[in-house]
């Protein structure tokens, strides 16, 4: 089943992952391998709350359509980081479980927003 998000909770759960996503930076190894994965998935999880903000408040179906694609992006290259974060032994899976699950949540919340922004 489907579930319809309002987009000030959406804004919301981005917002929690970013940061979520700061404090997973503060907390990994002080390696340069580490740091190198780690700023990227820095840059790509905290532009997805912002990219967000931008694409709700876009002018038009085609700006919102723009946007929303850009946060896709985002969203899964952040994905792409914290598994390569895992699978390289960088930081514990455990760790990064409940992260992992949020960004791949929000990952089909904006492919299906931008399906559906497509469609209409």
């Amino acid at each position: 089943m489907l579930t319809i998000y309002p987009a000030e909770e959406l804004k919301k759960r981005a917002k929690q992952s970013a940061i979520r996503i700061v404090k997973l930076y503060q907390a990994i190894p002080r390696t340069e391998e580490a740091r190198v994965i780690g700023r990227q998935a820095l840059r790509s999880g905290t532009s997805v709350a912002a990219n967000y903000r931008a694409a709700c408040r876009a002018r038009s179906r085609a700006e919102f359509v723009a946007k929303i694609g850009i946060v896709v992006e985002e969203i899964d290259e952040t994905v792409f980081w914290l598994e390569l974060l895992v699978e390289s032994g960088l930081v514990p899976k455990a760790r990064m479980e409940q992260l992992l699950v949020e960004a791949n949540e929000l990952l089909a919340i904006f492919a299906a927003s931008q399906h559906t922004a497509k469609g209409r």
